[in-house]
């Protein structure tokens, strides 16, 4: 059963790269999903509620983009319809100053405004115990059918219902295209038609102008009392920085009468979305049975993170999040460079989870070209069988990767595009010490700035805790601004050791480097490690790892060209620890198919043959000491 369903609006929000600037001067945009029913959805989710949404999203990139992120937020899209003829909505939008953020609404026939009562499953309106509409699906008689159908349907189930006001003039056909940052102007016909459906409500949120058009009145108590003679609902005034006012009853002479929950003193950003991200926080409180003053704590602070960050939806707090933050304090009143917080905000928000990995790596280059009879050309190519090879031995199914180039293997990236493969994406320019980066990845790191997201920065170092001092300086200085540029890009980061190659090693010697690298501020959502050959070594190496950052997606073992007897009896070991995730290990596999192929022995098929054959092996041999662990 969902907690909450929202109705509305759902739309690619394109959001300024530049701060600062004019609307018209912004040369870049990020991509995120946008609507205030769909950032209601995903925040909630965020917060731990299970949450859906009902709307309509074209068939094309942009609706296929808005269900797949839903997705990843963990939201229901039983209600989101595709429709065939209308294009997705689009919004563009800019942070000029505090006070300035200009946006123009693309939404002529769009998708969701062609909603109707068609598209209300009354199965799925019973299988949640909140219903949350907003204000401009009211605004068109289809979509106010549609939205009265859903909350007809509800008030005879007995199931909870919301409303936020969210006041757009121009989405009322008040104001030209140009004037989308307007929030008020008054129109008796619009304080009509939200005053028919407001006995509706159990719960109606809205800042004072918001209240104005459904009040009627430019005077907030009049306006609000105005509401609770056609209303019974729980109001809430949202009132920026004072926070906001709940009024269960009888509307008070003053504002400040009205029940109430801590604000936060924090630097306004960007105000575009903070409204959702309070109501999420509203929702979260209401309907796991919170006091007002709770409920409204928690929206309180889930705006304030929304006007500290770039964007509406990837601004929204996780639970864990909230909480650290409810307890912590505002350590930065710009949220957004406060490095703790935004590490939990990071690793609490990624979205898909990878339980197990089982990665072919391929993205070897200096071992390749010292084969006989291998080419830049030919390498290519048979990058192309191994990514074959994966995608054959996962045969669509999750808990597989690979790792693999761009300078040579640019062609199988292209081809793992929608493969459902873990792709891993490495920086270092091959067996370099001090560490260097491959060119195209730029002296600023600019090429990480072409990346799909779905790739991940893969680096190798090969550090030792008793390297000298300058050449740890110049290892760490790199690793630290490639993880720094990794963040920027929105890309995941790997982190591979290799010791081994320096100097001897004992049980401590990866924690130490691990340890070495956290105290430094570099954070891998994933490490890659050497296979250990003790129990200890493994306990002390995933102690460090999990109490310096809990949500560490895990770790993979390498496998150095080990051959399959010596890696099964490192995976028994490593298989017992919750934290190591499975291998990322590639010349065990392809190492001796690679050199009959180039020299011409065996076919391209037989390649494919051999290599999957023993990569399944290794799975099989993870598997079963994974199994045995009894975790």
């Amino acid at each position: 059963m969902l907690d909450v369903i929202t109705i509305g609006r759902s739309s690619v929000d394109l959001y300024g790269a530049q701060i600062g600037g004019r609307l018209e001067d912004m040369g870049s945009f990020h991509k995120y999903i946008g609507g205030s029913p769909t950032n209601i959805a995903a925040g909630t989710s965020r917060l731990g509620l299970r949450s859906g949404l009902i709307t309509r999203v074209g068939d094309e990139h942009m609706g296929r983009y808005i269900r797949e992120q839903l997705e990843r937020e963990g939201v229901d899209v039983r209600g989101v319809k595709t429709d065939p003829d209308r294009l997705t909505a689009l919004v563009l939008l800019g942070i000029r100053d505090q006070t300035q953020f200009p946006l123009i609404f693309y939404r002529e026939n769009c998708a969701d405004m062609a909603l109707c009562p068609d598209d209300i499953d009354p199965d799925l309106i019973a299988d949640t115990r909140c219903v949350t509409a907003t204000g401009t699906h009211l605004s068109h008689i289809n979509t106010e059918a549609a939205v009265l159908k859903a909350l007809n349907i509800a008030r005879k189930n007995g199931i909870k219902t919301a409303l936020d006001i969210d006041y757009r003039p121009n989405l009322w056909g008040l104001s030209g295209h140009g004037d989308g940052e307007s929030r008020f102007i008054e129109s008796e016909a619009v304080t009509q038609k939200l005053q028919s459906t407001l006995h509706l409500f159990d719960l109606i949120v809205g800042t004072e102008e918001e209240f104005h058009i459904a009040g009627g009145s430019t005077d907030t108590i009049e306006a609000l009392r105005n509401v609770r003679t056609t209303s019974q609902a729980v109001l809430v005034c949202k009132r920026g920085p004072m926070g906001a006012s709940a009024f269960a009853a009888d509307i008070p002479d003053n504002l400040d009468d009205g029940l109430s929950g801590p604000g936060f003193p924090i630097e306004v950003f960007n105000v575009l979305g903070a409204g959702d991200g309070f109501m999420s926080g509203l929702l979260k409180g209401w309907l796991t049975d919170e006091d007002w003053p709770t409920s409204l704590t928690y929206a309180n602070a889930c705006g304030a993170f929304a006007v500290s960050r770039h964007g509406c939806t990837p601004a929204y707090p996780s639970w864990e999040e909230l909480q650290y933050f409810l307890k912590s304090g505002v350590q930065n009143k710009a949220l957004r460079k406060d490095k703790a917080l935004e590490q939990i905000h990071w690793s609490s928000n990624r979205g898909t989870e990878w339980p197990d990995m089982r990665v072919f790596a391929f993205d070897h280059r200096r071992q390749l070209e010292e084969m006989d009879g291998a080419t830049s050309e030919k390498i290519g190519v048979f990058k192309q069988l191994c990514l074959k090879t994966a995608k054959q031995v996962a045969a669509g199914c999750p808990g597989y990767g690979i790792l693999c180039d761009s300078r040579m293997g640019q062609n199988a990236l292209f081809e793992a595009t929608d493969s459902n493969l873990w792709i891993g994406h490495p920086v270092e320019w091959p067996g370099s010490r001090p560490l260097q980066l491959e060119p195209e990845i730029g002296l600023d790191f600019g090429g990480l700035s072409e990346w799909p997201l779905a790739h991940v920065v893969k680096v190798l170092c090969f550090y030792h805790p008793d390297d000298d001092a300058e050449t740890k300086a110049k290892q760490e200085d790199v690793i630290l601004r490639l993880f720094a540029a990794a963040r920027r890009n929105k890309l995941e980061f790997l982190l591979e050791i290799i010791p081994s190659k320096v100097a001897d090693c004992d049980d401590q010697t990866s924690a130490k480097i691990i340890q070495r690298f956290y105290d430094l501020g570099v954070f891998p959502d994933w490490w890659k490690l050497e296979p250990m050959k003790t129990d200890a070594a493994w306990a002390l190496t995933s102690e460090t790892v999990a109490k310096n950052d809990p949500n560490c997606r895990g770790i993979v073992v390498l496998g150095l060209d080990a051959p399959i007897a010596h890696l099964r009896a490192s995976f028994e070991v490593a298989a017992r620890h919750p934290l190591v995730k499975g291998f990322a290990i590639g010349r065990t596999i392809f190492a001796e198919s690679a050199k009959a192929w180039f020299a011409g022995r065996i076919s391209s098929e037989d390649a494919v043959a051999e290599m999957a054959e023993k990569y399944r092996d290794l799975c099989r041999i993870w598997d079963t000491a994974r199994s045995g662990a009894n975790l």
